[in-house]
């Protein structure tokens, strides 16, 4: 859920209100919002969130307004394959299921703590049944920390998987729908649990406090990354040059990093970015980055010459071919970009094209679908 729904849904829970809130559950082909984006309809008529970028929104707003009114969940599919498609299709092509329920202090009790989690960056989530043979079944919820699981969906079989699922989710910092059977069988079908997961934001280490770290840092804040830069030189690493950064660190690159990694901070959405190219500094640090297998991307810059070289250090040190290929060096892109902020484009490109599985390629020389699928989780948890 987006950060501005939550402060109106928590406004009127706090109000002793209902509101209807509804959510993208799944998504199919080209939808435009991804699974977890949220409207919030307040007893007044106003509106917060958005579950498809404008395509179906007057329709939601109808179908959140009614839970609220009513009290009672429902689970609706709009699309192109709908009889109603062409009053509510996408225009896009895409089909989303949209999950809708009444939000109160009575029927959801937990939601004050929840936004405390997600507003002190607690990792949470809320796993939420939206189908089910038995409609008693429908809207209940199973809160899920790391620590801990509260509420129950009916069963203890069903919270065992459920909770089971929901942590791997958690861990991965996504929202995805999840199947079973009627009371929580793995192989079974019958039950839909969406799994609303609030992580951390992803991290984005920025080693080399140079220029074309001050682009890449406004880059990564755009892109919703936790940005920290860090560099042994105090003169340059300084706030005051890097005013987008959320963190700046006066420390040698390998050391901040070796640290984060024994404290647990870094996880697979953590993302390196090395632009010293420097060889005290940045051989150190690559070295630690490519021996930890949580890190997601691993990215160094310097020219063709200075990879070449760096190969032959990190071997030098130890490193395995395994290892090494998963660096990404020379850092981004070919755009062909000469600036900073060219350049920050091309590595937040790459980035991006990594995370989701891009060719980096002209969508119009392309054929097929248009957003990759997701991690390989939701398709083992989800079938087809």
């Amino acid at each position: 859920m987006h950060e501005d729904a939550l402060v109106d849904l928590m406004r009127i829970w706090s109000a002793g209100e209902t509101a209807g809130l509804a959510t993208v559950v799944r998504t199919f082909r080209s939808a435009p919002r991804p699974p977890g984006a949220s409207m919030v309809v307040a007893p007044d008529g106003t509106v917060s969130g958005s579950v498809s970028g404008g395509c179906v929104e007057a329709a939601v707003y109808e179908l959140a307004g009614e839970a609220a009114r009513t009290g009672r969940p429902a689970l609706q599919r709009y699309g192109v394959s709908d009889d109603d498609a062409f009053a509510v299709g996408l225009t896009c092509g895409g089909i989303i299921d949209i999950f809708a329920e009444p939000v109160s202090r009575q029927g959801f009790p937990e939601l004050a703590a929840i936004a405390d989690d997600i507003g002190a960056g607690r990792p949470v989530a809320i796993a939420t049944v939206v189908a089910h043979p038995d409609a008693r079944w429908v809207g209940r919820r199973l809160i899920v920390r790391p620590d801990r699981v509260t509420g129950t969906l009916g069963s203890a079989r069903a919270d065992d998987a459920v909770a089971d699922d929901t942590r791997g989710l958690l861990a991965a910092g996504r929202s995805a729908p999840t199947t079973y059977g009627p009371d929580g069988q793995r192989r079974g079908e019958g039950m839909t649990v969406f799994v609303s997961g609030h992580a951390p934001r992803p991290r984005l280490l920025v080693f080399g406090a140079i220029d074309f770290a001050a682009a890449l840092a406004r880059q990564g804040s755009f892109l919703g990354y936790r940005v920290t830069v860090c560099d042994a030189r105090p003169v340059f690493a300084t706030a005051a040059r890097f005013p987008t950064a959320d963190e700046v660190v006066v420390q040698w690159p390998h050391q901040y990093l070796t640290q984060e990694i024994a404290s647990g901070a870094i996880d697979s959405r953590t993302v390196v970015c090395v632009l010293t190219h420097d060889p005290k500094f940045d051989v150190p640090v690559l070295e630690v980055a490519l021996r930890a297998p949580e890190i997601g991307y691993v990215g160094a810059m310097g020219s063709r010459r200075t990879h070449d070289d760096r190969l032959a250090r990190l071997r030098a040190a130890g490193l395995t071919e395994t290892q090494l290929a998963r660096l990404a060096s020379p850092i981004g892109l070919d755009l062909g970009g000469r600036t900073p902020e060219e350049t920050a484009v091309s590595i937040a490109a790459e980035i991006i094209a990594r995370r989701w599985g891009g060719a980096g390629r002209p969508l119009a020389e392309t054929g097929g679908r248009i957003h990759h699928a997701a991690e390989r989780l939701s398709e083992r948890l989800t079938p087809s």
